[in-house]
C-alpha cells in the first residue's frame, strides 16, 4: 500500500491537470520581463490579495525576507510573534539580510496581545533603534495552524496606524485562514502592507511563492529578488501550477480541514496520545505524546505513515489533497 505522508503539505504531487497547465503554459524570459504566464500570476495574485502588484518569487522565505529588506533599513526594530516561522525556520535571515534588530512578542495560539505589541514598539532615538515593521503569520505554524481572528487584525492595523509603522503578513497558508474564517484573502490582506503567500504549501504546486504590495514595494522587491538570485526564466512553467492551485485547489481547502478535524477526534480516543481537538481550526493536527515523539515517528514509519516530530513529545500531522478519507483511516489506524 502507498505511504500516507502527513509530514508537510508541501509534500504534495502535482495533480495530471496540473501537469497538463505546465505543459501547455505560454513562457518567456522573466527576468527580461515577458514571460506571459508568470505575468498572469502576479496580476491574479495581486487581484486576490487587493494589491496593486505581484512578485513571483521561488520561496516563502525568499518573499519574506525580501518583504523585510524592502520596508526596513538596517538597524531598525521589527517585531515578531514569539515563534514566528521568520525568525523560528529561515536560518537567521532577518540579522543577514535586512541587517534588522528583531524583538518577540508572546503569544496565545499564535496570536499576540495588541497592548504586548504596543509595549514593545521602540521610538527612534540616539540610543534606540525605530521599531518600524510589525510581522504576522497566519495561519501560525507553530501554534498547529492556527488562524488570526479579524477582529486582531482590525487591531493591528489601527495600531500600526497610529505609530506609523508597516505591518507584513506571512501569509504561507493564507488562503488555509480565509477558509477557516468564511472569508475571501482579500479581507485579510486589506489589513497589511505586504503579504507573501506560498503555492507550494496546500496549493499544491510544486515550487514557489508570491510576495504582493503597492506597485513601488514590488519594484524594490524585484531589485532585491534579482539580488538575492531569484530571478527565474521560463519560470512559467512553475507559476502555470501556481495558477492551477490557486483557481481550483484553493476552493477545496475545507475538506482537508474537515478531514483534519475528524482525525484529531479519532486521535483524542486513543491511549497514549491527545490533541485539542475544539482548538482544530485548519488542516493541522497537533498530537501530544506519551512516548517520545522520534519514537512514535519511527514506530509509525514502519507502518507507512509519515509525520513530523515536532517537539520531545509532540508530532505534527498536515493535510492536503494527497490524503483521502482512506488513507486519514490508515494512519489513524497505524496510531
Amino acid at each position: 500500500m502507498s505511504t500516507v505522508d502527513l509530514r508537510s503539505d508541501t509534500v504534495t504531487q502535482p495533480t495530471p491537470e496540473m501537469w497538463e497547465a505546465m505543459r501547455s503554459a505560454k513562457l518567456g524570459d522573466d527576468v527580461l520581463g515577458d514571460d506571459p504566464t508568470v505575468t498572469e500570476l502576479e496580476v491574479e495574485s495581486a487581484r486576490l490579495m487587493g494589491m496593486q502588484a505581484g512578485l513571483f518569487v521561488p520561496s516563502g522565505t525568499m518573499g519574506n525576507q525580501i518583504a523585510l529588506a524592502v520596508h526596513a533599513d538596517r538597524g531598525d526594530c521589527v517585531l515578531f510573534e514569539e515563534e514566528a516561522h521568520m525568525l523560528y525556520y529561515e536560518v537567521g535571515a532577518p540579522g543577514v539580510i535586512a541587517q534588522v534588530v528583531t524583538r518577540t512578542c508572546p503569544a496565545v495560539n499564535g496570536v499576540m496581545a495588541p497592548e504586548e505589541i504596543e509595549r514593545r514598539i521602540q521610538v527612534t532615538s540616539l540610543h534606540t533603534p525605530g521599531t518600524s515593521l510589525i510581522c504576522l503569520e497566519n495561519t501560525n505554524n507553530r501554534a498547529g495552524g492556527t488562524v488570526i481572528p479579524m477582529d486582531m487584525m482590525v487591531a493591528y492595523r489601527e495600531l500600526a496606524d497610529r505609530h506609523e509603522i508597516k505591518i507584513h503578513l506571512d501569509g504561507a497558508r493564507i488562503f488555509n485562514a480565509s477558509t477557516w474564517l468564511g472569508i475571501e484573502p482579500i479581507e485579510i490582506a486589506s489589513k497589511c502592507d505586504s503579504v507573501s503567500f506560498c503555492l507550494s504549501k496546500a496549493l499544491g504546486a510544486p515550487i514557489g511563492s508570491v510576495l504582493c504590495g503597492t506597485a513601488d514595494f514590488i519594484g524594490k522587491a524585484r531589485r532585491w529578488r534579482k539580488r538575492l538570485g531569484g530571478g527565474m526564466r521560463q519560470s512559467g512553467l512553475l507559476a502555470a501550477a501556481g495558477l492551477y492551485g490557486l483557481r481550483t485547489i484553493r476552493h477545496q481547502l475545507g475538506a482537508d480541514h474537515a478531514r483534519a478535524r475528524r482525525f484529531a477526534e479519532g486521535i483524542q480516543g486513543k491511549t497514549g496520545y491527545s490533541t485539542d481537538v475544539e482548538g482544530q481550526q485548519t488542516n493541522f493536527v497537533m498530537i501530544d505524546t506519551v512516548k517520545p515523539a522520534a519514537q512514535v515517528c519511527a514506530e509509525l514509519k514502519e507502518k507507512g505513515v509519515l509525520a513530523l516530530p515536532f517537539r520531545e513529545n509532540r508530532v505534527r500531522c498536515v493535510f492536503h489533497y494527497d490524503v483521502s478519507d482512506e488513507a486519514a483511516e490508515r494512519a489513524l489506524e497505524a496510531f
